[in-house]
């Protein structure tokens, strides 16, 4: 075989090509410290602008603003500029006359009565504060009141509505039917339907959300039992009975820092307490006889406990995590549901049994008055209140 071999001049510059070559593989391997084909250093990366973070919390929630006390927003007469120009005055359902009871917490005088659907339940303020929404239990209807002008609108027909809520984000309203066991996820303008979430306990009533919006808890009445409930999947993710023969879970709050749940019980006299991120099993605080609404001070540092079987309100304070007061009602009583004044300085409760309803000194516990109204006084609503939104009932505001 014959050999062809290079002049000796061709094989040195094919050599030198090769040597160039590798070099410039090595320079690429190693990173943008200088490019093929010039001396200098490459230009340095550009930069990338960091994405921010997303909020905590539900999607949509207006952000608490101090993230240790969901309640900082209910300051004493720190009123929305949605509110500020409503008149004051407690709307009080009256659920076996069919009516509502507008009193002047001025005067404490009933000042109008307006004609309502069957077993009117709760009064609850919409997510935007501008309407007040009468759960018409039987009468399968909410009916809007106008707090500007007092005016009842046309009602709006809606199943079993016992009470009303409203997820943190304002996107939809929760109807709690009781009697058909549902959570009814609505529009909260329209309440047309979204999505049914049917519920194996009995007795759906009263709820409260968590500091980030992201559950809630619910309590159910007549099987003794407590739900918890996604709120953005509208799923029911938790359920425990109570350790207690005969429990009647009624009102539900949360603790300023968001990091407790307490749970009146008419059954067992007292407040559960449980953290409702484990939804362990809650321990019992007994109050008194009945206990049955929860409402927070405008400072957030107590709550009001009403006792509805011994005509007694107990007074609870978050940073002692203790009882430290209880204000007995001159000639008894049955004080039920209600609301704390604009002004943080008055407690309003109906009195359930009593047809009345029950103005308490926030500072002394003494009763102000006590004021006639119609049959089966329940979930009354003080208006306006401080707070950006409401979550619903008598008015949770945030």
């Amino acid at each position: 075989m014959t050999t062809t071999r290079l002049p000796r001049k061709a094989t040195a510059l094919l050599a030198g090509l090769v040597l160039a070559a590798l070099t410039g593989c090595g320079a690429a391997d190693k990173g943008p410290a200088e490019a093929l084909g010039t001396k200098g250093p490459a230009a340095p990366a550009k930069a990338v602008p960091a994405v921010p973070a997303a909020p905590p919390g539900l999607a949509g929630m207006p952000p608490l603003l101090d993230p240790n006390d969901v309640y900082a927003a209910d300051r004493p007469n720190k009123l929305s500029p949605v509110v500020k120009d409503f008149p004051s005055r407690v709307y009080v359902p009256n659920t076996t006359s069919n009516t509502v009871s507008v009193i002047d917490p001025v005067t404490y005088k009933v000042i109008d009565t307006i004609p309502v659907g069957v077993q009117p339940q709760h009064v609850v303020p919409s997510w935007d504060m501008k309407t007040l929404w009468v759960n018409n239990n039987r009468g399968h209807t909410l009916t809007p009141i106008n707090p500007a002008t007092g005016e009842a609108g046309k009602p709006v027909e809606v199943h079993d509505p016992y009470n009303l809520y409203f997820t943190p984000n304002g996107k939809y309203a929760v109807v709690m039917a009781s009697m058909d066991k549902e959570l009814v996820f609505r529009d909260p303008h329209t309440m047309d339907r979204v999505k049914t979430v049917p519920v194996s306990c009995f007795g759906v009533n009263h709820a409260d959300f968590s500091a980030d919006g992201r559950y809630f808890i619910v309590s159910c009445e007549f099987s003794g039992e407590l739900l918890k409930v996604d709120t953005e999947k509208m799923e029911v993710v938790g359920q425990q009975k109570l350790p207690f023969e005969g429990a009647m879970p009624q009102d539900v709050k949360v603790s300023p820092d968001g990091k407790t749940f307490y749970v009146a019980d008419m059954m067992a006299h007292g407040m559960w307490v449980l953290g409702g991120d484990k939804f362990e099993t809650p321990k019992l605080l007994p109050t008194g006889k009945g206990c049955h609404g929860l409402y927070v001070s405008r400072d957030s540092k107590e709550m009001y406990v009403s006792n509805r079987g011994e005509g007694s309100v107990s007074v609870f304070d978050f940073t002692q995590n203790k009882l430290t007061k209880k204000w007995e009602l001159p000639d008894g009583g049955s004080p039920d549901m209600g609301g704390v004044s604009a002004d943080g300085k008055v407690l309003w409760l109906s009195g359930r049994y009593n047809s009345e309803v029950y103005a308490i000194d926030t500072t002394t516990g003494k009763q102000l008055a006590r004021i006639p109204v119609g049959g089966g006084p329940h979930g009354l609503a003080v208006y306006p209140q401080p707070g950006r939104y409401s979550l619903g009932h008598t008015g949770i505001f945030r």
